[in-house]
């Protein structure tokens, strides 16, 4: 016995000590669509990578640039912009690494919501109807943005036809219940909590309106991408991970799937909604269970901005995307099957 516990020290001292988590800090706004990042720190897949996920929020993805370029910050997760594309042509280093929330058909949790009583008078009864309107949004020159336009392409209209208002999802939701707004885009669950309200109505889902759109996104900095390369693969690692149990959970466009009930919790815990009901009932994001971004959608976003005016400088949009650690993991992990 003393021989063998004399083997095991010297096995234990040439191992050397054992090596400490990697501290990875972790922009986000504490967001519905943060619900992948969540379940990859409370189900322990962060930890089983050897890292520590330091989450510090943001009012909004904007406030995020500086510190990803300096590195201070080594992932944020929120809305891509046309400001993210004139901080690059200003060499503020990072990369769109994955897909944080998107509108695949059934997931279309940016939702255009109508004041009750223009829908109920028949005032707005198409996007045709929407010229001169007051609608609000979240995101100036971001992709909320794009989704308007879209939007109102289908009703003949165009970006200009309408008076854009900007503010958070709560105070959008405040100004419909006040008549300040005619219109808003609203993530849920926010939508959700305005309709119980009465005060606003669902008039398009963001899948009708522009599907597949790529709404919010995961960043890493550039430090993170070239000094932390491992160290970005392994979170990659637990991140799809987490993207997997999330889709689990999916099931009929709803959060009703198998382990449902403890990623309600999460959100309850997490999240400035606390009503496990409307949690069941409200129109989730997507997010793509392999990780990537929808880097198409990305360049036609883009190319809206580009058009508007809003991008001020000649920038490649393909050149801000980096899939090869959502791709490693992808095959890490293997094929997909929806539980």
């Amino acid at each position: 016995m003393r021989k063998l516990l004399l083997l095991l020290a010297a096995m234990a001292a040439l191992a050397g000590p054992a090596q400490a988590d990697e501290t990875v800090h972790v922009g986000l706004a504490n967001s519905l669509s943060d619900v992948t990042l969540f379940i990859a720190d409370a189900q322990g897949l962060f930890a089983r990578e050897g890292i520590t996920a330091d989450f510090v929020p943001f009012s909004s993805a904007t406030q995020m640039v500086a510190p990803l370029g300096t590195g201070d910050l080594d992932v944020g997760a929120g809305g891509p912009s046309a400001g993210l594309y004139n901080a690059a042509s200003r060499q503020v280093s990072m990369k769109i690494v994955a897909d944080k929330g998107s509108m695949p058909p059934g997931y279309g949790y940016f939702m255009m919501l109508v004041n009750k009583k223009l829908v109920e008078s028949g005032k707005v009864r198409s996007f045709a109807d929407f010229k001169g309107l007051r609608v609000g949004d979240s995101s100036k020159e971001g992709s909320g943005d794009v989704t308007l336009a879209e939007a109102l392409r289908k009703g003949g209209l165009k970006f200009g036809d309408v008076d854009p208002y900007y503010m958070s999802f709560p105070q959008l939701a405040a100004a419909l219940q006040n008549g300040a707004l005619d219109a808003a885009l609203i993530t849920e669950p926010s939508a959700s909590a305005a309709i119980a309200a009465g005060s606003a109505v669902l008039f398009a889902p963001g899948d009708v309106m522009y599907p597949n759109q790529q709404l919010a996104v995961l960043f890493y900095s550039q430090h993170m991408v070239q000094d932390r390369a491992e160290v970005a693969q392994r979170f990659m690692n637990a991140y799809v991970r987490a993207a997997r149990i999330y889709n689990d959970a999916l099931q009929g466009g709803h959060l009703v799937g198998p382990g449902s009930d403890d990623i309600v919790k999460l959100l309850i815990a997490r999240t400035s909604l606390k009503d496990p009901a409307l949690y069941r009932t409200m129109i989730p994001q997507g997010i793509n269970p392999d990780g990537c971004a929808n880097t198409a959608g990305l360049r036609h976003d883009f190319d809206f901005y580009a058009g508007m005016g809003w991008v001020t400088a000649k920038v490649d949009p393909d050149s801000l995307v980096d899939d090869r650690f959502c791709t490693q993991s992808a095959k890490l992990l293997g094929p997909y099957k929806h539980q």
